[in-house]
């Protein structure tokens, strides 16, 4: 077989430059200054067509002062370790397989490393129970294939195929959502790092710098489950929870105020108060106990993961900006925490009253979130 498709070398992403009119530019536009200050101050090893070095992915990712006091905006916040592993797993031959409950920012931290490796995190194929196997091999333009039969110009490459040929990263979100079969074309291209294409005889074959980052939820367990085969082709790095409240309000508060800022939603005052309130409610419902030990609660049907205390907050912000007098209150973040907490309206409704009750009511200084819960569940 001969090449498919020609090496060369990584070009910068395609995608429309970050304007104000984007409403979220990928991670490549929207830190540019930091990836730009951070490879411009690099002076240690590459691998090949890496924009970066492994430590200056980390500390892409993890945050940091450089020497020229370029602040480096902290992406992920938990153990270094974990973004150390996952760094350097893509600098081997296997893939990085994040995995995961949801809300443990699998995917934030995919695109992230993307851009900084290869700098395009829009090598994309999303894992859905209808993704057919096209999207990760190739699949063919009809009108051409009709008219002419089976020719490179009739073949339309996957951004998997795409990053083989120009040794970058390739992302593949939910791979537990996608049907065993389409996962399983993964195999050869993971293991012999080519991907062949009998129509026309020929075959892509990865140059240096080509890998792949797939995350996978830990509750699509008995879904779509990874063959062994499969999962023996990835290092599997564990995302987990953030290990304090301290931690998770900060993380919160960050998202809240990037979000916020893109959504020209103004800075509400006392709103720190209010996300710890998010945060403590979700954290004693998916653990079962309240912070204090003491008193055992149930836990809902839902996750209540970090990235839903988000988008709690953010509607809170939202409407105290456009029906409130712009001051985040209890009454603002009420109907997000219903809406998040009660999934299942029989089983979940019956959790959030008997914690209303026994906890919310009882907390000293939590009366007005009691009573604004209790207006909206009427």
């Amino acid at each position: 077989m001969t090449p498919l498709v020609e090496p060369v070398v990584p070009v910068p992403s395609t995608a429309p430059a970050a304007s104000a009119e984007v409403l979220r530019p990928h991670a490549e536009e929207a830190f540019a200054g930091e990836l730009a200050a951070l490879a411009a101050q690099d002076d240690r090893p590459r691998p090949e067509r890496w924009r970066m070095s492994p430590w200056a992915v980390a500390t892409y990712l993890l945050g940091g002062t450089l020497p020229d006091g370029t602040v480096i905006t902290p992406k992920y916040v938990g153990p270094r370790r974990i973004v150390e592993v996952a760094v350097t797993t893509l600098a081997t031959d296997r893939a990085l397989l994040l995995l995961g409950v949801p809300g443990t920012a699998k995917t934030w931290v995919s695109e992230h490393l993307a851009a900084a490796v290869s700098g395009d995190s829009t090598l994309l194929v999303q894992g859905t129970a209808g993704t057919p196997e096209e999207a990760v091999r190739y699949g063919w333009n009809y009108a051409r294939l009709l008219a002419h039969g089976p020719s490179r110009e009739a073949l339309v490459p996957s951004p998997v195929m795409r990053a083989m040929a120009q040794g970058m990263t390739a992302r593949v979100e939910e791979l537990t959502r996608m049907p065993a079969d389409v996962q399983d074309s993964l195999i050869t291209i993971l293991s012999e790092k080519t991907l062949p294409v009998p129509e026309l005889g020929e075959e892509t074959q990865a140059v240096r710098g080509f890998n792949l980052i797939a995350t996978a939820n830990d509750r699509d367990r008995g879904v779509n489950d990874l063959s062994s085969a499969l999962r023996r082709r990835f290092n599997t790095v564990v995302l987990p929870l953030p290990e304090s409240a301290d931690a998770e309000v900060g993380i919160v508060a960050r998202r809240v105020g990037q979000l916020g800022r893109s959504l020209d939603l103004p800075a509400a005052p006392g709103g720190i108060e209010e996300i710890r309130r998010v945060v403590t409610v979700f954290r004693e419902l998916r653990g079962g106990v309240t912070a204090d030990g003491r008193t055992k609660v149930k836990s809902p049907s839902g996750t209540l993961s970090t990235a839903e205390a988000i988008s709690v907050v953010t509607q809170g912000l939202a409407l105290a900006a456009h029906f409130g007098d712009g001051v985040l209150r209890p009454a603002d973040i009420a109907a997000g925490l219903l809406g998040a907490v009660v999934r299942d309206p029989a089983a979940d409704g019956v959790v959030w009253q008997e914690y209303l009750e026994t906890v919310v009511r009882e907390r000293d200084g939590w009366q007005d979130l009691y009573r604004a819960c209790r207006e909206v569940a009427a």
